[in-house]
């Protein structure tokens, strides 16, 4: 048996896998993100570590048996956020997550302070990184900073409460721009640019490679017959990726969760900085990707959602299948954006309304937005040199049909519906902890979903969309010079 644990923004998700990979049981617990100030995101590292308590005892309450016996545990989640703890090991604030825009004067800071960055990170220096974010707290806490010690990412904390170790894997290190991303260890210069050195780093190994192991009072809490292995685990991204089988070359999928991400594998560091494209390590060893990053995907309909005061049930089904693109328009930019235009001020807007416009009309304009975002993403990595021709859908968002009906007419390329897409981060943990504990070749355990419907894009829509994407782009730029 193994256990993947998902730590996203907006819930903690517990998968309990048997030793033939078939899901027996899942919990997910809530989590809520503090907003301070327009572009601040932050959340308190307790409410992780309390959400992950509960969604384990929910499965123990209903699998115990089952839950006695697992072997391993695999740890993913959110990226990018930074935890900082004093030489006690105690939090110091609130943890800064991966959607905070607040240091885009620290940005500048360091490119200018790092001018091998791009080279050496594979990425810009764009806000919702960890590295701007200690140059942010160097400025405006200073006291904080000075007391820091340690700086870890979610799952690294987590894994601290877990089992008392400090350890990351090469694929959530990649988006701290610390990370020498084609040797996979550590850049000297680029820590010493935000004022910090290796010592406040936690060790780093590859995501398969055993991490730690649970400590005693928590294995005798849920029942365990002996303390299991973790895995190193992986951003949340590269764990989907894991549970899709998407560890080879060539590999595309779509991740339609609170950020959207377009993912290709590829087989060497191929950076692309000029269109704001992410290069990280893969959780798999000698494997490294290619990402564009939307912000706001589904976050983008919960924000509408809740604007609206209607279940996002209730507004998709206001809408039929589409024949043609909504006469609204709506930028997706509740968060900034990053993939193509690296903008964390950048904010989102409705455009076209007249009194003619439906609530309808509005809802299929948030999820043609978020789908321009994609196909900047798309376009973005075409231009690196990496074509993706299709992809599968993961993430809370693949639960809509309708929605990646849309996209695939916004993308032009077919998009496959997978059985259980909402469990890929989670389910790519626990492949993770059972390679950790097996030592199974990764291609062995990682073996594609099935997928249950391939939507191909609606040809008239397509070319509709197609006519559409420019005056998208336009947009942007005119709103973003409006508010300055």
């Amino acid at each position: 048996m193994f256990l993947g644990l998902d730590f996203g923004t907006s819930s903690v998700k517990a998968l309990l896998v048997d030793g033939d990979q078939r899901i027996l049981g899942s919990a997910s617990m809530p989590l809520t993100v503090s907003s301070g100030a327009p572009g601040q995101s932050e959340q308190d590292p307790e409410a992780w570590w309390q959400a992950l308590l509960d969604a384990v005892d929910v499965l123990k309450a209903a699998h115990s048996r089952e839950l006695a016996a697992v072997l391993g545990i695999g740890l993913c989640g959110q990226m990018h956020g930074a935890v900082l703890l004093d030489t006690a090991g105690q939090v110091l604030r609130p943890c800064i997550l991966w959607n905070d825009t607040r240091a885009v004067a620290e940005c500048r800071e360091l490119t200018a302070a790092f001018p091998a960055l791009e080279a050496v990170t594979g990425n810009l220096a764009m806000p919702g990184f960890t590295a701007p974010k200690l140059l942010w707290i160097r400025r405006h806490e200073p006291a904080i900073f000075a007391r820091t010690a340690k700086v870890l990412l979610p799952k690294a904390w987590i894994r601290y409460r877990l089992t008392g170790e400090m350890i990351e894997d090469m694929s959530d290190a990649s988006g701290t721009l610390w990370l020498d991303v084609g040797a996979r260890d550590w850049s000297d210069a680029a820590l010493a640019a935000t004022g910090l050195s290796r010592e406040a780093m936690p060790r780093l190994v590859e995501g398969t490679a055993p991490a730690g192991r649970l400590a005693p009072d928590l294995a005798a809490r849920w029942g365990m017959t002996s303390p299991p292995l973790l895995a190193g685990g992986a951003g949340d991204n590269a764990a989907g990726a894991v549970g899709l089988a998407a560890i080879r070359p060539g590999s595309a999928f779509l991740s339609l969760g609170t950020s959207g991400v377009l993912w290709a594998t590829t087989d060497r560091f191929a950076p692309y900085p000029a269109a704001a494209i992410h290069a990280f390590c893969h959780a798999v060893p000698g494997t490294w990707h290619q990402m564009g990053v939307t912000l706001s995907a589904a976050a983008s309909l919960a924000w509408w959602s809740k604007l609206s005061a209607c279940s996002e049930a209730v507004l998709l089904a206001e809408i039929a299948t589409p024949r043609a693109p909504s006469p609204a328009w709506f930028l997706p930019y509740l968060f900034g954006e990053r993939t193509p235009i690296n903008d964390g001020t950048v904010r989102g807007a409705f455009a076209g309304l007249s009194h003619q416009t439906t609530r309808a009309d509005l809802t299929q304009a948030v999820l043609e937005g978020v789908g321009y975002s994609f196909r900047d993403c798309l376009d973005a990595l075409a231009r690196s040199g990496t074509r993706i021709r299709e992809a599968d859908v993961i993430g809370g968002g693949s639960r809509s049909r309708l929605w990646i009906q849309i996209l695939a007419a916004v993308l032009d390329i077919p998009l496959h519906r997978l059985a259980d897409g909402e469990h890929g981060g989670a389910f790519g943990a626990a492949r993770l902890a059972r390679i950790a504990v097996t030592g199974e070749e990764p291609s062995l355990v990682c073996t594609p979903p099935a997928r249950i419907e391939t939507l191909s894009p609606d040809p008239e829509l397509a070319a509709a969309y197609a006519r559409q994407i420019g005056r998208y782009r336009k947009l942007g730029p005119a709103i973003r010079d409006a508010l300055a």
